[in-house]
């Protein structure tokens, strides 16, 4: 009659695969089927785990797993009242080594069961079934699934806030522009955009050079207006003249009407 073991080796044996594919297939370490494999049950692993372990590379190897965990039972019982004469042989060892010690280490030696009582086995590390068990598959992919959304809509919040900050500058000088920036008694003059057009305004000085700038580079959409003092002639500077009108004295002058195009310096005013 076949052992546990060889019936295992053999069934592994039949289905052509090692050692290292049958742990990883099962999730169980290779020395744990191979001690299996040569009927080597008492190691350092859990009676629960040994049974667990036999009945799944039993049930992986396709042999009936009951018959393999039964005949472990049965195994196992039978070492357990084998072995009982010797642990009683080796408390009276211990015993008599003992009596030659001081009175104290003797009573301590001597104390009830001390020697004869079995300590529990200590639960072995899970390794590699427990790495597998602790962590839900499903669980981890919802888990990764919620921090892409959470990272997607961080950058399309981040987006938006760049975008609108972006924007608050030339907002702020379009309304800083629109308002009355000039006292009410002084002359000035309103450049309106007729279509998106950059725009630049200066003093011209007495020499025709441009002087202060009353009106720094900025990009005008359609409708949209800036005022300046009027103090003497002006330096106009645009990308597209013709997308110029100017409003002085309640009155608007297209400079597209003057034949003036394109990327350009104008002079207002004498």
């Amino acid at each position: 009659m076949q052992t546990i073991g060889e019936r295992l080796e053999d069934a592994r044996k039949k289905k052509g695969i090692s050692l290292r594919e049958a742990a990883e297939a099962t999730k169980i370490r290779s020395d744990y089927l191979q001690n299996f494999e040569t009927n080597k049950f008492d190691f350092d692993l859990a009676e629960i785990y040994v049974r667990g372990f036999l009945r799944t590379y039993a049930n992986f190897l396709k042999v009936s797993a009951d018959k393999i965990v039964n005949d472990y039972t049965a195994l196992t019982a039978s070492a357990s009242r084998t072995r009982q004469p010797n642990r009683e042989v080796y408390g009276r060892m211990d015993i008599s080594v003992a009596s030659a010690a001081p009175v104290n280490e003797v009573s301590a030696a001597a104390a009830p069961d001390a020697s004869t009582t079995e300590t529990p086995r200590r639960l072995p590390r899970p390794g590699n079934v427990s790495a597998g068990a602790a962590l839900d598959p499903a669980i981890v992919y919802r888990i990764g699934i919620g921090a892409l959304i959470v990272v997607v809509l961080g950058l399309i919040a981040w987006g938006i806030f760049a975008l609108v900050h972006n924007n608050k500058p030339d907002a702020a000088r379009a309304s800083t522009s629109n308002l009355s920036v000039t006292p009410a008694n002084e002359p000035s003059i309103t450049f309106v955009a007729l279509d998106s057009v950059r725009i630049k305004v200066s003093v011209r000085n007495p020499d025709g050079t441009p002087g202060d700038v009353l009106l720094p580079d900025v990009t005008l959409t359609r409708g949209e207006s800036r005022t300046v003092p009027k103090r003497g002639p002006l330096y106009l500077t645009a990308t597209a003249l013709e997308n110029v009108a100017i409003e002085e004295n309640g009155r608007r002058i297209n400079i597209r009407d003057q034949g003036l195009t394109g990327y350009n310096r104008v002079q207002i005013g004498r």
